[in-house]
């Protein structure tokens, strides 16, 4: 079972009061995902939202010709379809499916908003955790819309956890970077492959050294 000191880690939990964690806590649950198992549909009635304790889960849209678009990949440490119960109607707006073997928390809706009944104060310390999240997609929207997928690409780069030397191991299929970032993946190799020309990184495996970290950045500067 999950402890309070990972809750407590949580943006979304951070108001709680020990007693408060000890009911979420309560009614809490464990599940493990197999990679390529769905765990929810667009559509589906939405009781619970998650965390991700270890693993990736895949989030993402269907066109009508079956394409795919993914929104977003929830990995290690994070919530996601918190926000779904403040909507007036409460349906999971995107598919969610496991991108490797999973382990997540699943807590309940009802639980949670029965606190903020009792607690109504709580309401706007919540307000706070969810425009950050809010911002943050908006911020992945701009960069969507506004930039090329050069600049795409190097912000995402930049913005991954990387060791000492500036390596920066990629967690994630190429294809699935490539649907994040709303490009085909022939298109996210044809960009490493110039990147590497220009001796801006270099690319071992699912291994990129980002070997001029300043000349990345300097790209962000202009469209490429």
């Amino acid at each position: 079972m999950i402890q309070e000191a990972e809750l407590q880690r949580l943006a979304l939990f951070e108001p709680l009061t020990t007693a408060q964690l000890e009911r979420i806590r309560g009614a809490a649950r464990e599940k493990r995902c197999l990679a390529g198992e769905p765990l929810f549909s667009q559509g589906d009635a939405a009781r619970h939202f998650f965390l991700v304790r270890q693993g990736a889960i895949k989030l993402f849209l269907l066109s009508r010709d079956g394409d795919e678009k993914v929104v977003e990949v929830i990995q290690t440490g994070q919530l996601f379809a918190e926000a779904v119960m403040f909507m007036e109607q409460r349906r999971y707006p995107v598919n969610a499916t496991a991108l490797a073997d999973t382990e997540l928390v699943i807590f309940d809706h009802d639980t949670f908003l029965s606190l903020l009944a009792e607690a109504p104060d709580l309401a706007l310390k919540m307000l706070g955790s969810l425009s950050r999240r809010v911002h943050g997609l908006l911020s992945h929207i701009d960069e969507l819309t506004l930039h090329n997928a050069t600049y795409r690409l190097v912000a995402y780069l930049l913005s991954q956890p990387r060791d000492d030397a500036g390596e920066v191991r990629l967690d994630l299929p190429k294809q699935i970077i490539a649907s994040r970032l709303s490009m085909k993946p022939e298109t996210l190799s044809r960009i490493l492959a110039r990147l590497r020309t220009q001796a801006l990184v270099e690319v071992s495996g699912e291994t990129l050294l980002l070997k001029d970290r300043a000349g990345l950045r300097r790209l962000l500067g202009q469209e490429v």
